[in-house]
């Protein structure tokens, strides 16, 4: 998977240069643009790509060529990372999400942030009377 690692760090520092603040060019940089336009503009954009990976595998299911799917989930993980950027973040900072996750029951998972966020809420505010 190193290889993967190694590609989506690239593509990483590629979105990281086209920041604004790091001098990427609006009027030459599909990345740069998204950027300056604010979350609004590449959350929209994943909104739309979500929408077309799960037409695509709609798709696949009907008998389309399963490279289509491949070509959709590429472009929502492509702007997702542009959202990573935004926020400071970074793939290797999902990976490591998922690393975490290995071995962990998804059912697991989802009932430990159900109790996590119950206890949270549970919590007395702290706020001076």
């Amino acid at each position: 998977m190193s290889t993967s690692n190694d590609s989506l760090a690239r593509l990483a520092a590629i979105i990281e240069s086209r920041k604004p603040a790091n001098g990427g060019d609006a009027a030459s940089s599909y990345v740069a643009r998204l950027l300056h336009k604010g979350p609004d503009a590449f959350l929209k954009k994943i909104g739309e790509e979500a929408t077309e990976t799960v037409m695509a595998a709609k798709d696949v299911d009907a008998g389309a060529d399963p490279a289509k799917l491949v070509y959709e989930v590429a472009d929502l993980w492509f702007h997702s990372m542009i959202a990573l950027a935004h926020y400071g973040l970074a793939p290797a900072d999902v990976i490591a999400e998922l690393e975490r996750r290995e071995g962990t029951s998804g059912i697991e998972e989802k009932a430990l942030r159900k109790a996590e966020n119950r206890e949270r809420a549970e919590q007395p505010s702290g706020g001076a009377s």
